[in-house]
């Protein structure tokens, strides 16, 4: 039986991000399910991803767009089940970092300027989503308008814990076989931070030139082959 893939949303978005890369994924014969990403704080979106991979059966590819990376790599460290990781556009925290600070030592992103705080019961920690009238230039520059509009009305916001909570456990790539697909035009996460951390940890990168941070709309076919490889890389080690 081949590997599920379990596709994890990251902030300012929901499950149908994956919509397209889930349609080749069936085509190629593999099993895939989007995952309610909850982005109120990391450890426990990630208890919350562990626990649904857990719960499929058979081995598990874990898949992290954004904020989903974060989510993934402390998943991935308690589900035994899961047996590969993929990055999409992503963060990949060691233990001890935040979202927040991981990227330091690279040239901010225009989406730090881009955020709208907004309140929410019971708390006194904002949560944040993109400013509508930047969402196209800062998250999504090459995605059809309509889609585009979609995604900036539809955001899921995130609460600022979830960027700042560092990672709490060893992280998951430290065990795992590890793919990184970076946007080369990502205008949300530095592509040069994903491109060194790519390597730091290990990963097989694949840089879509000209990629938005929103590749798993633009270029979905390209982002499900690096998954479609990763399904398969298990097989053959099997």
């Amino acid at each position: 039986m081949s590997a599920t893939v379990l596709l994890v949303h990251g902030a300012f978005a929901d499950g149908s991000a994956w919509n397209k890369v889930m349609a080749h994924l069936r085509e190629a014969g593999i099993d895939a399910r989007a995952v309610p990403n909850q982005l109120r704080g990391l450890s426990a979106d990630g208890e919350y991803v562990a626990s649904t991979a857990a719960q499929t059966e058979g081995d598990v590819v874990l898949v992290g767009h954004s904020y989903g990376g974060p989510v993934i790599t402390y998943a991935g460290s308690s589900a035994e089940n899961v047996k590969a990781l993929v990055f999409v556009a992503a963060f990949a925290l060691d233990k001890g970092e935040s979202a927040q600070d991981a990227p330091r030592a690279f040239p901010p992103s225009q989406l730090v300027d881009a955020l709208r705080p907004w309140s929410y019961p019971g708390s006194d920690v904002p949560e944040f989503t993109v400013r509508a009238d930047e969402y196209r230039s800062v998250f999504a520059a090459d995605v059809t308008d309509e889609e585009a509009a979609a995604g900036a009305a539809t955001q899921r916001p995130a609460s600022a814990i979830a960027f700042g909570e560092p990672l709490s456990v060893e992280p998951a790539w430290k065990r795992l076989p590890t793919w990184w697909v970076i946007p080369g035009a990502d205008n949300a996460i530095n592509p040069d931070y994903q491109k060194a951390t790519a390597e730091r940890i290990g990963a097989k990168a694949i840089v879509l030139e000209g990629g938005s941070h929103s590749i798993a709309v633009s270029r979905s076919r390209e982002v499900a082959d690096a998954i479609i490889e990763a399904v398969r890389s298990l097989s053959r080690t099997s």
